[in-house]
Order: C-alpha cells, then sequence, then structure tokens
C-alpha cells in the first residue's frame, strides 16, 4: 500500500499549484481537483511512466513518487528539482535508492 485513507488539501496562496497532478494520475495516483482544493484517495500502487516535473516542488512529488512506483520512472526537466534539491540523486541513493542521470542532465 503506497497510501490509505484520504487527504484534503487547500491551495491558497499559488494558483498552479496543482499542475503536476495529471502526472501524478499518470501514474496511477487516485486525485481530484475542483479549485484551489484537491482530494487524494489511497492507492495500492503507483506505476512507473514518463512524467514531467513542471515546478521545484511537484518535481520533488514526482521524484519521490518514482521511488514508490514499481517499474521505472523517467523525470523529464529535472533541472527544476535541482534548483532546490542540490545533489537529490546522489543523497537518495545513500538511502537505497537506484537512481540514474542521464548525461547532459
Amino acid at each position: 500500500m503506497v497510501a490509505d485513507g484520504v487527504t484534503i488539501i487547500k491551495e491558497t496562496i499559488f494558483e498552479n499549484r496543482f499542475k503536476h497532478i495529471p502526472e501524478l494520475i499518470k501514474m496511477g495516483a487516485d486525485i481530484h481537483v475542483e479549485k484551489d482544493i484537491a482530494v487524494i484517495n489511497g492507492v495500492e500502487k503507483l506505476r512507473g511512466c514518463q512524467v514531467f516535473a513542471r515546478d521545484l516542488r511537484g518535481g520533488a512529488a514526482l521524484f519521490l513518487a518514482g521511488l514508490c512506483a514499481e517499474g521505472v520512472t523517467e523525470v523529464l526537466e529535472a533541472e527544476y528539482i535541482d534548483r532546490g534539491y542540490e545533489r537529490i540523486e546522489e543523497k537518495y541513493s545513500w538511502l537505497g535508492a537506484k537512481i540514474l542521470r542521464e548525461k547532459g542532465e
């Protein structure tokens, strides 16, 4: 089980905070957004796929979801993540994560 239960998030500061949600849904997340509220239902598993990081925090969420997912997750446009998380792949590799950064990234 990746997550159990229901979480409700109300975003009152950044209007585009949820723009990474479609990428999480591609991975199997059960998330519904209406205006500034996201309702997240727990799921048994996430599946790896190709996703796009569109901002710093959303990219970090996709990175973490990829670590939880079954299969391979490819996070494109990872430079957004690099802006706020120095050597993130190295730090998570120390914890046992299997991360490969493509050359030129």
